[in-house]
């Protein structure tokens, strides 16, 4: 298992010193009481957007059912996108457009708002494609142009889109925590193939998945998060990533990327 650190500057890091001890004992009891509750993934093998009886026993919610659009809707709408998104066979394809971020159809967000969580979403890019898996959403947040603000699992072509190489350090490469922790450079992405993303929170801890390996993990709201954040794009959105609760999003980046088996377990 890799250990992940935050990206900060050293004066950051040289002033959160003092409570190193104090913070690794919190890291130390989140890590506890994970194991306690995680990992616990959906059945494999299972028909697509279904649960086993197993899966119902241990919590496990369909947060898309496969066939409508039932529980969500545009990210600032009060209704689903009436296009930009098709649904195609048990599949939910982001339509193509020019690349834009949130210009043809926009995001789409659950209805229900969600706390401490697993959620599962099994996700296909496009040769270039880029798109995103958000948590903690607050559409009102932005009501202008562009994406709705949250915390991001990033989905994206790391070898053909620009935006792999922009940030600091890889930290907008699939599967990162998007402009603010990188995952791994060596990661199991499946670029032709279908990928199963997965996100903890358990508090202020929460963790990010890709096809069964842990590529990051991170402590939220405290000194060390919040200097990271003031660093980043979120710099100007005020107590960003520290709400006890927020929308799921799939974000529309402009390119056709696929959604199916999207799942959560509430905790």
């Amino acid at each position: 298992m890799k250990k992940i650190y935050m990206l900060l500057p050293l004066a950051v890091l040289a002033a959160s010193c003092s409570n190193s001890s104090q913070h690794k004992s919190c890291c130390e009891e989140a890590a506890l009481e994970t194991a306690k509750l995680f990992p616990s993934f959906p059945s494999q093998g299972q028909p697509d957007n279904t649960l086993s009886e197993q899966d119902v026993a241990d919590g496990w919610k369909l947060l898309w059912d496969g066939k409508t659009t039932e529980g969500w809707r545009g990210a600032k709408l009060d209704k689903f996108p009436e296009s930009g998104w098709v649904i195609d066979d048990g599949v939910l394809k982001v339509i193509k457009s020019d690349g834009a971020e949130s210009a043809n159809g926009g995001d789409i967000v659950t209805t229900d708002q969600y706390g401490d969580f697993v959620l599962s979403v099994d996700f296909k890019i496009t040769p270039g494609a880029n798109s995103g898996i958000k948590y903690f959403v607050d559409p009102d947040m932005n009501k202008g142009e562009g994406s709705a603000i949250g915390c991001e699992f990033q989905v994206l072509d790391d070898d053909l889109h620009p935006d792999a190489k922009l940030g600091v350090k890889g930290n907008r490469t699939c599967a990162s925590l998007y402009d603010l922790i990188p995952a791994p450079e060596t990661k199991p992405m499946h670029k032709e193939d279908w990928n199963t993303a997965v996100v903890f929170v358990n508090g202020n801890h929460v963790e990010h998945w890709l096809n069964g390996e842990k590529v990051i993990e991170y402590e939220r709201d405290n000194a060390e998060w919040n200097a990271l954040v003031a660093y980043s794009k979120y710099r100007d959105w005020p107590n960003f990533g520290n709400a006890k609760k927020g929308h799921i999003l799939l974000q529309d980046h402009g390119d056709e990327v696929w959604f199916k088996n999207v799942k959560i377990k509430p905790l």
